[in-house]
């Protein structure tokens, strides 16, 4: 079992250059190799694998000694990120949607590289700092222990000028158990986040003040000269605001998801296909603040450890099915009350969807608890609940 680990760094400033230059050296590799790549192929008629490129690395650096800067395993990196391009474009370009193939790019030259990989060594994790080779020891904030043996480490640059290291560890596989708490379903929506089949709701993430100084720093820049220091500031500052929504809004899926995996021991959810339903643009922007999807991955990886289980369901139809006799009638989008034609019950539209998630889910696991018992979730931290990711009164 892979677990990854995510750490703030504060590189010193010429830990900073160091890491820059090597990014550099990372990015002009990738685009002589690309270059290469190409040669090959018209020459031969052959792609260039893998370890093709790593031979001819080899022999790059004898005739520029300047990438010994570099350590060889991150340098040996740069191949597989490119042979991983070449294999998406080829698998892309087999794919079809509506009986039609779809317009694939091949991969292209890069104008940054925004992180170093070491896939082996190269590192050493102590207390407060970690050392990487060829560049030293950098500052991180361990705020979690990490679990099992590090297996690759990530340095990586943010827009704004931030450095994080990720941290992926290998333990041993989690016996499967079970928590013993009730089952639920959930409706994920936009009036409120989500809606429980017990009759709790899940408020969305208030950001409202974070949200319209990110619209007052976008006027900055468009206000700004073209190329002038001032864009340039104001660019600046509007990335750090952008990544500052982002933590709130990542912090608080990450505090609710945990919430949810320890509080029950069954979770259906609706798959849904988000970037269908973004050709909406009336609701795009709403859905895509939402981060259905990401919420959703949270909720699978943190079940296992937890003794829960998370189900994905097709969500066809279960806000138009009645979740007493099953009848299935329209339900315009402005309805927000479902009153079934056939035998009269009356409910809201997301508490009676999530009961039809919870119903299509349990229907193929047997001996799930899905009694939909009334259970308060454990409270979160003061700062989430401040925001408004906080369950709501039952209905």
């Amino acid at each position: 079992m892979k677990k990854t680990y995510k750490f703030r760094a504060y590189p010193s400033k010429e830990q900073k250059s160091v890491l820059n230059r090597q990014m550099l050296l990372c990015r002009e590799l990738y685009n002589h190799l690309l270059e290469k790549a190409k040669e090959h192929f018209r020459d031969t008629g052959k792609t260039f694998t893998k370890y093709d490129m790593i031979k001819w690395v080899t022999k790059f650096k004898k005739e520029h000694p300047e990438y010994n800067e570099v350590y060889s395993q991150v340098l040996q990196n740069v191949p597989d990120r490119l042979s991983k391009a070449y294999k998406n474009f080829f698998r892309r370009a087999k794919e079809k949607r509506n009986g039609k193939r779809l317009k694939v790019g091949f991969p292209r030259f890069r104008s940054f590289v925004s992180s170093l990989t070491y896939p082996q060594s190269g590192f050493k994790i102590e207390k407060k700092r970690i050392e990487l080779s060829k560049i030293g020891k950098v500052n991180f904030v361990n705020h979690r222990e990490i679990e099992g043996k590090a297996k690759t480490l990530s340095i990586k640059k943010t827009k704004s000028g931030e450095w994080y290291i990720t941290i992926s560890a290998e333990k041993e596989d989690i016996v499967p158990f079970t928590n013993g708490n009730p089952a639920i379903g959930i409706d994920l929506g936009i009036a409120n986040y989500a809606t429980l089949s017990d009759g709790n709701i899940l408020h969305n993430i208030k950001i409202t003040k974070e949200r319209n100084s990110l619209k007052r720093l976008q006027q900055g820049i468009s206000r700004s000269k073209k190329g002038s220091q001032n864009r340039k500031k104001a660019v600046l500052r509007f990335s750090r605001h952008a990544e500052h929504i982002s933590r709130i809004r990542e912090d608080c899926l990450h505090k609710l998801s945990y919430t949810l995996v320890n509080s029950y021991s069954f979770i259906a959810y609706e798959e849904l296909k988000v970037a269908n339903m973004m050709k909406n643009h009336h609701l795009a922007k709403s859905i895509s603040e939402s981060s259905w999807g990401n919420f959703t991955q949270l909720l699978q990886y943190k079940a296992e450890s937890a003794g829960c289980v998370a189900v994905g369901v097709n969500p066809q139809n279960t806000s138009k099915t009645c979740s007493e006799c099953g009848n299935v009638q329209d339900m315009p989008l402005s309805e927000r009350t479902f009153n079934c034609e056939i035998c009269g019950m009356s409910k809201d539209r997301d508490l009676n969807a999530s009961v039809n998630i919870l119903k299509r889910a349990t229907e193929g696991h047997s001996g799930s608890n899905a009694s939909g018992d009334n259970v308060r979730p454990s409270h979160m931290k003061a700062d989430a609940a401040e925001r408004g990711t906080i369950f709501g009164g039952s209905r």
